[in-house]
């Protein structure tokens, strides 16, 4: 039987909100009661459902890992759109393991940690906003790559990717930090993508076209 364990205490919230939705959810609830207070009622419910796909959009559930010798977790919720070996990529030396997970628009767009390590780098690059889905978005778009070092010397490193719509990037960790797999670092803002860059002896369990949870779906073991 799978065991898991909760890698944060889980809160007693019925529904939980991201805290960089907060602004996004105000403004869409005043935007609503002035529309309303001024008696354009067409225009008010419009933007009453508009503030309820927001709330559902920040929307940030409590997740369970999976305990196991190895395991490394989805970092974002998505499907998966690639996975094989590169040559070459900007963050860590030589070939690599390339795993992109793409989000829509009605994903949880919480980041969590793959895996317990050390922080060794963080790169933030502006760009473009290609829809995430195209390969050139992880050249072209605005990125902000985490480079993490396990205990057993290995480094990987996840990148988050803006995309057509989203407009902002958060990370709440810095150089230096200690991180623990499954929990929240930071989130992408309306539709984005993240990229893993793994060892290429990783044993990947998922393919094209898998859906996955962040935190919850093991994506392979690290060795």
């Amino acid at each position: 039987m799978n065991r898991f364990t909760w890698p944060e205490t889980p809160s007693l919230k019925a529904f939980q909100v991201a805290k960089p939705g907060i602004p996004f959810i105000v403004v869409a609830c005043v935007s609503t009661l002035f529309l309303a207070g001024i008696h354009f009622h067409t225009l008010a419910l419009i933007s009453f459902f508009i503030t309820l796909f927001v709330c559902y959009f920040f929307r940030d559930p409590d997740r369970a890992v999976e305990v196991g010798e190895g395991f490394l977790s989805s970092p974002a919720d998505g499907k998966v759109i690639f996975a094989e070996v590169v040559d070459e990529n900007p963050y860590v030396e030589g070939k690599c393991f390339k795993i992109s997970i793409f989000m829509n628009v009605f994903n949880v767009h919480v980041n969590r940690v793959p895996f317990d390590g050390t922080i060794k780098a963080i790169h933030y690059h502006p760009g473009k906003f290609f829809n995430a889905s195209l390969d050139k978005a992880s050249e072209h778009n605005e990125r902000n790559a985490m480079v993490i070092e396990t205990e057993q010397g290995v480094t990987f490193a996840t990148v988050q990717i803006a995309g057509l719509v989203a407009r902002r990037i958060v990370c709440g960790v810095s150089e230096g930090d200690r991180v623990t797999r499954g929990r929240r670092y930071g989130m992408i803002c309306f539709g984005s993508r993240l990229d893993l860059y793994l060892p290429t002896d990783f044993a990947c369990r998922v393919a094209i076209g898998d859906k996955v949870q962040a935190g919850t779906t093991v994506m392979g073991v690290l060795s």
